[in-house]
């Protein structure tokens, strides 16, 4: 599955749960099958997402199509909102 959701199971910020659970609502309604790595999990996926956003400070919820990224909650809605998901998810 190239979509990658990193997310967190321990946040102490609602917010972070909500576009969290959000991102994945959508993904699930769309049929559109994607891996969800917990960074609460691992130090190295928490470091691997940060590498690959080009951010030391990202928080999830962040999406790559593989190893390319994509964008975080703010540009996910965007697609959402412009009906562009699979084209902002590179699956078309």
């Amino acid at each position: 599955m190239p979509v990658i959701l990193y997310s967190t199971s321990v946040s102490g910020c609602r917010a972070t749960k909500k576009k969290i659970e959000s991102i994945k609502t959508v993904l699930n309604s769309k049929n559109i099958e994607f891996t969800e790595i917990d960074i609460s999990k691992d130090v190295e996926d928490k470091n691997k997402m940060r590498s690959l956003c080009g951010n030391e400070a990202a928080l999830p919820p962040q999406l790559f199509n593989e190893e390319e990224y994509l964008g975080d909650y703010d540009l996910f809605y965007e697609a959402v909102e412009a009906q562009d998901v699979k084209k902002f998810l590179k699956l078309e």
